[in-house]
């Protein structure tokens, strides 16, 4: 929520009268019935790890876990505006560390039990006091509180009381521009207390190169217009069921099936069939053609950021600052800007679409210029390198819609200036995101990228850099590591909005001039598809579609 004050006082009672009078978009007219019978097919492009959304990472997850959690507050559908949801009022304290939430007296779990202050409370402890496998695995809590109970002193979050049965108090360590926005993010949702304990939902450990979740992950409950109902994970189906005790209008169909169909071809092949009712990404060269077929295209506002990311953790020479550099002016952006991306794509000059306040609009995209490249790589004495480069398999990302043809363009400039690839590739949630993520990663360079959850410069370039303990581009080991960590935090700290944003700016001026931690490459506007029959779908520039608006004519 954007605002420009003089002081802090005066920004919180900002935020309460704005708090106060907002409204619910819902229909809070109660439960029982009121949906059409149907089915909402949905093609994905990729499987969920689990269902447990405080730790997921990825779109696909998310997708599903959405339709059957909520938050404190949500988003205005298709904006990125906050809106009340289980919480209907919030309110700061003078100094901006404590938030008094109202909550609604008319939500239950899907599994009966009361939502209510104590409910709250138990969630934020529960995502606070993680173990370490936890604490790895819940990567939103520790990009937006910065730490866990192990380390409460550094943590944004310091705790959670019920002083009313629907009212509850959280308490942060300082005024920031993320709080309580932040709480529309799909991690911080709401979930049963009860079943949480019974399904021992913090017993994840580390298992290879990857976690084995608690019984909990996949056995899921929330209080969204959906509850779960299976994965048939051998035939790549997930059924959701509505809930028809929700607190607001029930859902228009009677449940959502996902089928995971992770190459794109495929999913319009099975849209022509009429076997699925939508899918999401579809090719951008294919859009013309599915909207003369009689199928809706919708194209969402680009806000995102694809890059290519680096780590000298694994890669010693890539802590040359030189080298990072020619690794840029290796890379011929607007050719792949022009031919693997969608029309209204743009080359990117910083960490973060030109939307977002903090935006620093003086910077010019690195110039494609082999020749430079190769002087860099001779001067810092890296002829010849190699580099473990990656992309994933089996997804499709609204920043990447085709990500090997995407990554074989980079390979061949990477290629044509000296530099050896070693060619690294795993599926999307079968390897990939933990090798990017472990500790530490496991990849020279991959390309990987970021939808925003909601318009906050830190949310992009915090999200990346902010936490000097766990993130993926290795700055730990780098000099100026702990200064953008710490000047990321000044700044997200700044209550008067213009000052903040020129933070932000000088911020992103020293990550493309001085740091250059990784390589933005481009921002792309994604669409998804469905087909005829299909009514209420309501495109969201944050990819955060909620399908309990959606009917199927013709069943």
């Amino acid at each position: 929520m954007r605002r420009t004050v003089a002081t802090w006082t005066t920004a919180v009672l900002a935020a309460a009268t704005l708090a106060s009078c907002a409204e619910s978009e819902r229909d809070d007219s109660g439960s029982g019935g009121g949906g059409d019978d149907g089915t909402f097919v949905f093609g994905a492009a990729g499987a969920p790890e689990m269902f447990d959304p405080f730790y997921a990472t990825d779109g696909e997850t998310f997708r599903v876990t959405r339709q059957m959690f909520e938050g404190l507050l949500g988003v205005e559908p298709g904006s990125a505006e906050v809106v009340p949801e289980l919480a209907t009022e919030w309110t700061p304290n003078e100094d901006g560390t404590e938030w008094t939430f109202t909550l609604r007296d008319d939500v239950t779990f899907h599994d009966g039990e009361p939502f209510n202050a104590e409910a709250v409370c138990y969630n934020f402890e529960r995502m606070f006091d993680q173990n370490d496998a936890g604490q790895v695995a819940g990567e939103y809590w520790g990009y937006v509180m910065g730490a866990f109970s192990n380390d409460a002193e550094s943590s944004l979050y310091q705790g959670c009381e019920a002083t009313d049965e629907f009212e509850a108090v959280i308490s942060i360590s300082g005024p920031t521009s993320g709080f309580p926005t932040m709480l529309t993010l799909e991690s911080l949702s709401m979930q049963s207390p009860k079943a949480l304990e019974e399904g021992d939902a913090n017993g994840i450990a580390a298992e290879g190169e990857g976690f084995s979740f608690p019984d909990y992950a996949n056995a899921p409950v929330g209080t969204g217009p959906f509850s779960f109902g299976e994965y048939d994970e051998a035939n790549g189906s997930i059924t959701l069921e509505r809930n028809d005790d929700y607190w607001g209008e029930t859902a228009k169909v009677s449940e959502i099936v996902f089928r995971v169909i992770p190459d794109e071809s495929t999913r319009r092949q099975e849209l022509e069939a009429g076997s699925i009712n939508g899918y999401d990404l579809p090719n951008p060269v294919d859009w013309a053609a599915l909207e003369e077929d009689g199928n809706t295209v919708e194209v969402r506002d680009a806000f995102n950021i694809l890059y290519l990311g680096l780590n000298p953790e694994a890669n010693p020479q890539l802590e040359d600052l030189r080298v990072r550099k020619a690794i840029y002016h290796a890379l011929n952006r607007e050719q792949l800007v022009q031919t693997q991306l969608p029309e209204g794509a743009e080359v990117a000059t910083q960490f973060m679409p030109s939307t977002v306040s903090g935006y620093n609009t003086s910077l010019e995209p690195y110039a494609y210029d082999p020749d430079e490249a190769k002087r860099l790589l001779a001067e810092a004495g890296a002829e010849g390198m190699t580099l473990n480069f990656a992309y994933p398999t089996e997804v499709t990302r609204p920043y990447m819609p085709d990500p090997q043809k995407i990554y074989e363009a980079l390979r061949t400039d990477l290629e044509a200036v000296g530099i050896n690839v070693k060619v690294s590739t795993a599926a999307w949630n079968g390897g990939y995101l933990d090798n990017v993520s472990g500790e530490p990663g496991k990849y020279d360079a991959y390309i990987l990228g970021w939808t925003g959850d909601y318009d906050s410069a830190y949310n992009f370039i915090g999200t990346f850099f902010g936490n000097l303990k766990d993130n993926d581009f290795g700055t730990d080991v780098m000099p100026w590591g702990k200064q953008l960590a710490d000047d990321l935090k000044a700044a997200d700290a700044i209550v008067d909005e213009d000052e903040r944003g020129a933070a932000f700016e000088e911020i992103n001026q020293q990550i493309m001039e001085e740091y250059l931690p990784g390589l933005p490459i481009s921002h792309s506007p994604p669409a998804l598809v469905v087909g005829p029959g299909v009514e209420g779908l309501i495109p969201s520039p944050l990819t955060a579609e909620e399908f309990d608006t959606v009917t199927v004519s013709g069943e």
